[in-house]
């Protein structure tokens, strides 16, 4: 299971598009959806160069880091509305996460993890063992 890193990210999301603070790079956008025993998270980052990705893992916290850089400053800018930065975003995974066998794909500007359910989160059918049945005589 994904846990909400961060519970005011609504409201910080809800200021960031009031208020226009631009100053502050955007969260990523994500998607997060369980396939059978996987997880699959999908980020939006478009712009991004994929040698400018990084993932760590740290017990059961994921962190992505990536990088939009700057406009060349000689560039008369019209409008800049597209964050640009160092982005980073951490998920808390759950316990019944498999973290050593995350695969990570790079396509079109989605960054796509699948995380595995852990084997010992996964249901499993246990044996009922039947003892001797004696009649008690009476």
């Amino acid at each position: 299971m994904l846990m909400r890193t961060d519970p005011f990210r609504e409201l910080d999301r809800f200021a960031q598009q009031v208020l226009g603070t631009a100053a502050r790079p955007a969260v990523m956008p994500m998607d997060a959806w369980r396939e059978g025993d996987k997880f699959v998270v999908e980020f939006d980052l478009p712009g991004v160069a994929d040698d400018s990705l990084d993932l760590d893992v740290e017990r059961n916290v994921l962190t992505v880091h990536a990088e939009r850089p700057a406009r060349d400053q000689s560039q008369e800018m019209v409008a800049a509305e597209r964050p640009r930065g160092v982005f980073s975003r951490q998920l808390f995974l759950g316990e019944n996460l498999d973290t050593e066998n995350i695969e990570a794909t790079y396509d079109a500007g989605v960054l796509r993890l699948t995380i595995p359910v852990a084997e010992k989160a996964k249901p499993r059918r246990i044996e009922i063992a039947v003892g001797d049945k004696k009649a008690i005589d009476a």
